[in-house]
């Protein structure tokens, strides 16, 4: 398996220095951008595109979330996961926003932040304690879907396959479970970001949550 492309973003040297020699370690990823702020890692990504950005929040020039807002819209084969010092709520939620895939502190374990890559590569988003489906439950708040949403009409099949989404399984392991095509389910994930007009996995998760399609 190839190795996975990654960035890093954060003004702070030092914590860029031990977090690449962490990266150095694991044979699995291959950094090749490094930015001190948003405005310089946008730059870097017209001659070079990572499969994973870690991402801080505060940065100058150009915010992590502003960066991350931007990256999805305009790089939506970009994963971007935030890497903060800050484990406020609204933190968290703002960058879910924005269209980042995980989040963690940056004073998690080196074996989680490797996880938490490998996670969000392979299957799309990264929850763990700060980023729980909990969390998100208390930050949307029970019963608070807008009318729009309640009208969405899932049909069977459609709802099996969000329910294993949220789950994280991926593609090929829903395809081999529901014993359908990869190119199915793939066809599958697309119309339900349509039909529910999510923009990430994190929004598909706070959909079925509100619908009562799963719960925590």
């Amino acid at each position: 398996m190839k190795p996975i492309n990654l960035a890093i973003a954060d003004d702070h040297k030092i914590f860029r220095n031990g977090l690449k020699a962490t990266l150095e370690d694991c044979a699995d990823f291959n950094l090749i951008i490094e930015a001190s702020n948003g405005k310089e890692l946008i730059g870097q990504l017209a001659t070079r595109t990572p499969d994973v950005i870690l991402m801080d929040i505060k940065m100058p020039e150009m915010d992590g979330m502003q960066t991350t807002a931007h990256i999805h819209q305009n790089f939506k084969d970009i994963k971007v996961l935030a890497l903060s010092m800050h484990n406020e709520d609204k933190y968290i939620v703002d960058m879910m926003k924005a269209g980042a895939s995980g989040y963690l502190l940056k004073n998690a374990e080196p074996e989680e932040i490797i996880e938490a890559i490998s996670t969000v590569y392979n299957k799309g988003f990264y929850f763990n304690e700060h980023l729980s489906v909990t969390l998100i439950k208390q930050l949307v708040g029970p019963g608070q879907a807008d009318a729009g949403q309640q009208s969405i009409e899932l049909n069977d099949r459609e709802v099996e396959v969000l329910k294993l989404v949220c789950q994280e399984y991926s593609n090929q392991e829903i395809a081999d479970k529901i014993f359908l095509s990869v190119r199915t389910v793939e066809g599958y994930r697309a119309r339900l970001f349509e039909k529910t007009g999510s923009k990430n996995l994190v929004g598909l998760v706070i959909f079925a949550i509100k619908r009562g399609i799963i719960s925590v």
